[in-house]
């Protein structure tokens, strides 16, 4: 009797110690990854507070003199122009999300509904799509705006970025293979016509998706760099990364400024992400799941 108690007490030992380990390790993880992504903001933001004669004299382990200098902020709002470009970013990211939101539901609709010929070549053409990096189609995207007449265009740069999104399309088209299609016979037997079905029935179904599709389309947009440096050369139309770019240069770049301008820029896409993050969560798990 000793001995079975004695062993169940070691194992009960044993047991707590495992789960101790356990849950050290999950919580050294979660320190550790918190620390890598806080990291960079935190030095950011120091270096933000510096003025030009600190950040040329002192290392990044050198704290600022005055921590209520905000007078990088400043500078970078006024001289950067970052009103306007805030107001380009917005009105940018507003029409390629509503765009792409449609299309990409839209396709996922006709794709997911009707049984034609080449239905599936077309999946695996976006899947194809996928592959191939987009730097190597520049040339040929390039001439194709040339031509239309798309340089240096507001709307060009938001037809541009409108182009198919191939992850929004997967997305809605995880969601409606999870919506029965008994949905859509009983509203064609009540009369209701294809377009009625998606949008007075599916659509309205499809809101996580809808959510996630729109953060995720809408923060890399208001981030990219790359086509708005391109295309947009002109000092009439910059967004908020292009209006970074101008305290940058081959002889001098003022990064304590640019930190400023970086930190500012962060903010709307954190709060956006911190209000919709339940959504976000809940499209990419139902739309990575087939029910």
């Amino acid at each position: 009797m000793a001995n079975n108690t004695t062993s169940v007490t070691a194992s009960n030992t044993s047991a707590r110690i495992k789960r101790g380990i356990i849950k050290f390790l999950e919580y050294f993880a979660l320190i550790f990854a918190s620390f890598v992504a806080l990291l960079p903001i935190v030095s950011s933001f120091r270096i933000s507070l510096e003025t030009n004669a600190e950040y040329a004299s002192t290392n990044a382990m050198t704290p600022p003199q005055n921590w209520l200098n905000f007078e990088n902020y400043r500078q970078v709002w006024v001289d950067g122009d970052m009103l306007r470009a805030f107001l380009t970013s917005f009105t940018v990211v507003i029409v390629v999300v509503l765009v792409s939101v449609m299309m990409g539901s839209m396709l996922a609709y006709v794709l997911n509904r009707f049984a034609f010929p080449g239905n599936n070549l077309i999946r695996n053409l976006f899947m194809i799509a996928t592959l191939i990096p987009g730097i190597a189609m520049q040339v040929t995207t390039y001439q194709i705006m040339k031509n239309f007449g798309l340089l240096n265009s507001i709307v060009g740069y938001m037809i541009l970025m409108s182009g198919t999104d191939v992850i929004s399309i997967y997305i809605f088209l995880q969601f409606f293979e999870n919506l029965n299609v008994a949905l859509d016979e009983s509203a064609v037997l009540e009369g209701c016509t294809y377009f009625g079905v998606f949008f007075k029935i599916l659509l309205p179904l499809t809101k996580p998706a809808i959510v996630t599709v729109a953060v995720l389309k809408g923060v890399g947009v208001y981030n990219e760099y790359y086509n708005a440096n391109l295309y947009l050369q002109s000092n009439t139309w910059r967004t908020i990364s292009t209006a970074l770019y101008s305290f940058s240069g081959p002889f001098k770049s003022s990064y304590n400024i640019i930190c400023a301008g970086v930190l500012l820029t962060l903010i709307p896409s954190l709060l956006i992400f911190l209000f919709f993050q339940k959504q976000v969560y809940a499209g990419l798990a139902n739309g990575s799941v087939k029910g």
